[in-house]
């Protein structure tokens, strides 16, 4: 851990603490440092799975007892997800 002096606005701790539902300034403040690190960590993913092509016909009959669901539209309907 690192500890740090720092001027922070209170209105936007507010806000965060509001957003995050912490209790201490301290939990505020590591909540969202922590929010941040794992929302770049998973534009990173994203951008992984983006550069490989991923073929999901017959997806819905691959697994065994009608299981499987047809993912064939998957990353298209997330791609408009983002759009929206």
């Amino acid at each position: 851990m690192t500890r740090i002096t720092v001027d922070v606005n209170d209105e936007w701790l507010d806000a965060a603490r509001e957003v995050l539902g912490t209790d201490t300034k301290v939990a505020t403040i590591n909540a969202a440092l922590h929010a941040f690190a794992v929302r770049r960590q998973a534009r990173e993913i994203i951008a992984a799975f983006d550069q490989v092509e991923m073929d999901f016909t017959g997806s819905d009959e691959a697994w065994r007892y009608g299981g499987g669901r047809n993912l064939s539209r998957l990353a298209e309907d997330a791609r408009d997800a983002e759009a929206a």
